[in-house]
C-alpha cells in the first residue's frame, strides 16, 4: 500500500498516477523514492488559513469536529522576520482534528490582510483551494453543516468506495468530505 500522497511510478488500473485513498491506487513505491535518514519529513504539522472573521472561521470547524487547541495573539520584529512581513500582529487559533493534525486559523491586525480574488473563488483559482477530511456519515454532516450556514459545491459518488462532498464556509473556504464505503 502507498503512503498517503505518495506518486505511483507504474500506471494505475484507475487513472490518475498520483495515490488518492478513494481511487483505490495501491501500487508499491519502488524503493529508491523512499526518504534518506538525513532528510525525514515526520509528519503534516498544520495547515494556515487566513480569515477576516476569525470567530466565524472557528465556529465553522467546530460544528465540523475540530477542537480548539488554543488561540493567542503575536507581535513584533520577531515574527515580522519569520513571515516576512513588517509590523505584525495577529490572533491565530489552532483547530486540531480527532487524529491530532492542525488548521491554524490566522486573524491579521496588522499589516492588513490581501484578499486574492472573490470570496467564492472555484476550485480551480491557483493556490491551495480545499482542506479534505475523511468522515463518517456524510449525509449528517452535510446537513448540520448547511444548517449553521455552509453552502454545498457538490457531490459524488466514485464507483462503490467513496462518496465525496464539497462545502464552502465562511470567507469561501473549502472543505472536502469523503466517506469510505463498504
Amino acid at each position: 500500500m502507498l503512503e498517503r500522497g505518495r506518486r505511483c511510478s507504474r500506471p494505475c488500473e484507475r487513472k490518475p498516477k498520483i495515490y488518492f485513498p478513494y481511487l483505490n491506487c495501491n501500487k508499491a513505491m519502488p524503493e529508491n523514492t523512499k526518504s534518506s535518514k538525513s532528510r525525514t519529513l515526520k509528519r503534516m504539522d498544520n495547515v494556515l488559513i487566513v480569515v477576516d472573521d476569525l470567530e466565524a472561521a472557528k465556529a465553522f470547524f467546530l460544528e465540523l469536529g475540530l477542537t480548539l487547541e488554543g488561540e493567542t495573539t503575536v507581535e513584533g520584529p520577531a515574527v515580522g522576520e519569520l513571515i516576512g512581513l513588517k509590523d505584525v500582529r495577529a490572533t491565530l487559533a489552532m483547530m486540531r482534528t480527532p487524529d491530532g493534525q492542525g488548521i491554524e486559523l490566522d486573524k491579521f491586525h496588522t499589516p492588513h490582510p490581501v484578499r486574492f480574488g472573490p470570496v467564492d473563488a472555484p476550485v480551480n483559482t491557483l493556490g491551495i483551494r480545499r482542506v479534505m477530511f475523511a468522515v463518517e456519515g456524510i449525509d449528517a454532516i452535510v446537513a448540520h453543516m448547511l444548517v449553521h450556514g455552509a453552502e454545498l459545491i457538490g457531490e459524488m459518488q466514485y464507483g462503490d468506495t467513496y462518496r465525496l462532498a464539497y462545502i464552502r464556509g465562511p470567507e469561501g473556504i473549502i472543505v472536502g468530505l469523503a466517506e469510505q464505503l463498504g
